[in-house]
């Protein structure tokens, strides 16, 4: 074989090596303290005692810890090849190291704020939290029809209330985007009562009628169809793991029998060829 051929295939051998270790639980576990750690040293940068103190050993951590998760990115890119980029969480990892490998300097210095989205590759690195992101990814059509039906609520109530209301209370009603805004606040239970609508009721004592079902509707009925859509996602997502797995080890104890088959099989014919044998020396 040709030396080429051999330090080819030596290099091949090591690259497998170094990716299947890349993608090893031990890996991934020190990759996600990492992570962890880089989101706590951004933090501590924020505080100005800290960094006049700590500015440099804070510098150096953050560009060995960026150096760590860009030869990571690398070994997978080179492991992996055009497949890394199958994985949709594989391109969140790479855009966000890409992000953070943008130069920050000059007119770019903003972009060391960006830094801290590192902390966002958790998303990616722990398992529960794939699944709850992919569970929204799952909930979106729900969540955009549910969204719809709140749009319209609050624009019809919206016009309504300014119709009512916006000549008394114009610093809440004045208009529809004053008076959306209003609702939004009365929607989500601040200050609703004793803030708005008991003064609304001292002169318009029936705005009760128009508040009360207001409420109903949008707390406690359509955004509890958020919490539904999503609680049902992450129940067809687990579901669908659930089938696979059951499906893999279904595929693995087939694969078993059939191994057991086959060596039940040689057995035999190693059986009769002894009896052959036998019978011919005899």
């Amino acid at each position: 074989m040709p030396e080429n051929s051999v330090h080819q295939n030596q290099s091949v051998k090591w690259m497998e090596k170094l990716g299947l270790f890349v993608e090893s639980r031990l890996a991934q576990n020190s990759i996600t303290a990492l992570i962890v750690l880089n989101a706590v040293t951004l933090g501590l940068e924020t505080e100005e005692d800290i960094i006049q103190g700590y500015e440099k050993i804070l510098s150096i951590l953050d560009s060995l810890i960026l150096a760590i998760f860009s030869v990571e990115i690398l070994i997978k890119l080179l492991h992996r090849r055009l497949s890394f980029f199958k994985n949709g969480w594989n391109i969140f990892d790479f855009v966000i190291i890409g992000i953070a490998l943008i130069p920050s300097s000059g007119p770019l210095s903003v972009l060391r704020t960006l830094r801290i989205f590192r902390a966002m590759r958790l998303l990616s690195v722990i398992p529960s939290m794939r699944k709850v992101i992919q569970a929204l990814f799952v909930a979106i059509p729900g969540i955009l029809s549910v969204g719809s039906i709140i749009i319209l609520i609050f624009y019809v109530s919206a016009v309504l209330s300014t119709n009512f209301f916006g000549n008394e209370f114009e610093q809440w009603f004045g208009n529809i985007g004053r008076s959306m805004f209003t609702l939004f606040q009365i929607m989500t239970l601040e200050s609703w009562s004793m803030g708005i609508v008991r003064p609304i009721m001292d002169s318009f004592s029936w705005a009760w009628v128009f508040f009360v079902p207001f409420i109903l509707v949008t707390s406690f009925a359509v955004l509890n169809l958020f919490i539904g859509i999503i609680v049902d996602a992450m129940q067809t997502q687990s579901l669908k793991e659930n089938v696979n797995d059951a499906i893999e080890l279904g595929e693995g104890s087939l694969q078993s029998k059939e191994i057991r088959a086959d060596i039940s099989q040689l057995r035999q014919e190693v059986k009769e060829l002894t009896k052959l044998l036998k019978s011919q020396t005899s």
